[in-house]
């Protein structure tokens, strides 16, 4: 049995199954790793959604912020953006079915017996892996309890940008959420900068990318994420013991699977057509690679 950690695949189905065909998936035996962002700009999210459900436990998935951002729209709090591509996945028969699955699926995932942990964007740098999933398993149960109306209508804003332990009610849930779904930079004390997005070097000199703040408390633990498509290093290399695998397919970059059950850690990369025109912050950083 092979376990493969799959990129950031926002309904880009077609791209999908190519990569799980060169890498001989065999959906008896083999399971994969999503980190999050299963759906929304792509063109094919409802396709996507069908298919990893379909999966059962050969397949799990977190949460990425455009996952939320589905659920938030399908529960009537946000009207579709511009670029949202909800439309048919919404219209769907079994539109509730899937739904429903989606935000039962956890926002941090960790394995004890090869101490890997997958999530979608970043952790808090003093928060160690335990105390990480204790927090996300608060918002987890909120999602998958009739709160979870609410929730959306409280999950968007980018307050409070700081942790401490007297946080509570919404304001401790979005700052959980955004810290596992959003968070890209962070100064060393920990505060989030949520608008910064672009590659390293492009930040304010105060931030630093969250898996190179100085003392990080998971820094020995080994941790795959998504979300971060213009990190020059998406699905080549290990930093900090930390592996980003959002290679930028959305964009026309690559999708990228790599194999965690055997080290050293492999990655394939299939190449991408892109299904929407990619931004300018990308084409200087990631394909350039």
């Amino acid at each position: 049995m092979a376990t493969y950690a799959i990129g950031d695949v926002q309904g880009c189905f077609d791209e999908l199954k190519a990569l799980l065909t060169q890498i001989n998936f065999n959906s008896d035996r083999d399971q994969l790793w999503f980190c999050g962002d299963l759906v929304n700009r792509g063109p094919k999210s409802l396709e996507t959604l069908r298919f990893i459900k379909s999966l059962e436990d050969n397949a799990i998935s977190v949460l990425g912020n455009h996952d939320l951002h589905l659920l938030a729209t399908a529960f009537n709090h946000k009207n579709p953006g511009k670029k949202d591509t909800f439309d048919e996945l919404l219209q769907a028969n079994d539109s509730q079915e899937l739904l429903n699955w989606l935000r039962h699926q956890p926002l941090a995932h960790h394995n004890k017996q090869n101490n890997i942990t997958l999530l979608h964007a970043g952790i808090h740098p003093h928060w160690s892996i335990r105390k990480m999933l204790k927090l996300a398993n608060e918002v987890e149960n909120i999602l998958r309890s009739n709160q979870h109306i609410k929730f959306y209508k409280n999950m968007y804003g980018d307050k409070p940008t700081r942790w401490h332990r007297g946080l509570s009610g919404w304001s401790r849930c979005r700052y959980i959420t955004n810290m596992l779904t959003r968070l890209r930079y962070c100064d060393k004390k920990g505060k989030a900068e949520l608008h910064a997005k672009g590659a390293p070097g492009s930040q304010a000199k105060n931030l630093y990318p969250w898996y190179e703040v100085p003392g990080r408390v998971s820094q020995y633990d080994t941790i795959i994420f998504g979300h971060w498509s213009t990190l020059p290093h998406a699905g080549i290399k290990c930093i900090n013991n930390t592996y980003a695998i959002d290679s930028g397919c959305l964009w026309g970059g690559f999708l990228t699977a790599m194999r965690i059950d055997e080290k050293p850690f492999v990655y394939t990369r299939l190449d991408c057509p892109g299904a929407q025109k990619p931004p300018s912050k990308y084409l200087k950083t990631a394909k350039l690679v």
